[in-house]
């Protein structure tokens, strides 16, 4: 009998960590798949021994990105009006008005919410979306594709990508049954599912019970709970460096303790390098009180602004910049890649690393799985109001609503809480902290978490056979 033949659709980079860089790929051949990556990155995954087809022709029907943008805002509407919640409003981009072309854009746009506004209304938005896309010639040259290589299965790492839509359509127009991955825990509430698949996988229950709640037309044996690859790496302690070598290679002091700085991207923090500039002065006075502490900053991947320059040069004695080994091959986040090294360097800065500070983000379970704190900034910068921006809106965020105890992190609700923070965590007062941030990981993601490949093929394998 032939081994099932399994597409890995690849529509942009986003996947490539999940899905590429772990042992994702080993687990489905060890299972005797014949497994092939649709690639629309620029990363040669024939580098890594992985069989690949690259992307013809990815283009997307000149209205199917107006279509797009009508559908997310119908659908955050749909959401606000559901909820009875304006929380949803917040995750709104606005629109564009910097010249005529972009105003009509914004008129089409606006007409298509006034038109369809409804339930009702947005199934015929994703049909006008599916007729688009089906005249494409990236359609056409899916479509023969698939005729070509006959998977069995078609699987798409990321549920937001446009370019999606025509090789998922093409392959149910031929019947072969196809599922996608959502990618992140906080995709769901923003109206980010774009693509339509027979199959939904989910990280955890939780995120089952979303996908229901924002898509009621879906049914349960559709969803299937398999857990995120994202945190295999951090139980394979071959990844894991010495002090002595981790040190040497990033020039770091041996007689001092490291605490991480994580950052954002300037949308979601714009005032990052002064959340910086306060942990400096905190770190500066323990010094002072006879600490021997230093600052290890990794900055977001996706930002290569210069608005740290002055705080990393004002504390050069306190702050180490390490950044991400990420790819830039284009100008939008999409096409800024993570790299295997990357997974490597987050890893080995956790485990040399006693604390990490940032604002909301999802390192907290990094470093729980590492037995760490993390420390959630909640404060406003004083004299930097920034239009439609408030660190009390970020908290708001519906994913944040999954925190089963607020102690799951600590709140650092001024710049002297830092200090505190850091202090509980030397003198190993954390421990709760990081008991109640590992219960929320396992509320947002299946446990044991270093099974998720292995869930993911598992229910491929009874797919396959059904």
């Amino acid at each position: 009998m032939q081994n099932p033949k399994i597409f890995i659709l690849l529509p942009d980079g986003v996947g490539l960590r999940n899905f590429s860089f772990t042992n994702f790929h080993r687990i489905g051949i060890q299972k005797e798949f014949d497994i092939t990556f649709w690639n629309n990155t620029p990363f040669d995954l024939s580098s890594l021994g992985f069989r690949e087809i690259r992307f013809l022709n990815p283009k997307t029907h000149p209205l199917t990105d107006l279509l797009k943008n009508a559908e997310t805002q119908i659908e955050l509407n749909l959401n606000v009006k559901r909820a009875k919640d304006p929380i949803y409003n917040h995750y709104r981009f606005p629109f564009v008005h910097k010249n005529v072309k972009a105003v009509l854009k914004t008129l089409f746009i606006k007409g298509l919410i006034f038109l369809h506004n409804s339930e009702k209304g947005l199934v015929k938005i994703k049909e006008k979306i599916a007729r688009c896309e089906r005249k494409t010639s990236f359609y056409k040259d899916s479509l023969a594709t698939l005729q070509q290589e006959k998977p069995d299965f078609v699987f798409c790492t990321n549920q937001r990508i446009m370019l999606a839509v025509a090789p998922l359509l093409a392959a149910q127009d031929l019947g072969i049954p196809t599922a996608t991955f959502i990618f992140s825990w906080d995709n769901l509430p923003k109206g980010t599912k774009i693509i339509e698949t027979d199959y939904y996988f989910v990280w955890s229950e939780h995120m089952k019970n979303e996908l229901l709640y924002y898509y009621p037309y879906l049914s349960e044996s559709q969803i299937i709970v398999t857990g995120t690859p994202q945190f295999e790496p951090h139980f394979d302690t071959n990844y894991l460096m010495s002090k002595e070598d981790f040190f040497l290679k990033y020039n770091l002091d041996f007689q001092k303790k490291y605490l991480c700085f994580s950052g954002d991207d300037i949308t979601t923090s714009p005032h990052d390098a002064t959340y910086l500039d306060d942990m400096a002065k905190a770190v500066k006075k323990l010094n002072e009180k006879g600490y021997n502490l230093g600052i290890i900053f990794r900055r977001c991947p996706v930002d290569f602004s210069d608005r740290f320059d002055e705080v990393l040069s004002k504390y050069r004695d306190l702050i180490t910049p390490i950044d991400p080994i990420w790819k830039k091959m284009g100008e939008t986040w999409n096409s800024i890649l993570p790299t295997q090294e990357d997974m490597v360097l987050q890893m080995n800065t956790i485990k040399h690393t006693e604390l990490v500070i940032n604002l909301g983000s999802s390192m907290v379970f990094d470093y729980a799985n590492f037995d760490k704190p993390c420390g959630y900034i909640n404060y406003e910068v004083n004299n930097a109001a920034t239009k439609n921006w408030s660190v009390h809106n970020i908290y708001k965020f519906i994913h944040f609503r999954s925190m089963p105890n607020d102690d799951a992190v600590f709140w650092i609700n001024d710049p002297e809480s830092i200090e505190i923070f850091i202090e509980k965590t030397l003198s190993n007062n954390s421990s709760s902290t990081v008991a109640n941030a590992k219960l929320w990981f396992e509320k947002i993601n299946q446990h044991p978490p270093t099974l998720a490949s292995e869930r993911i093929w598992t229910a491929i394998e009874k797919l396959t056979n059904n």
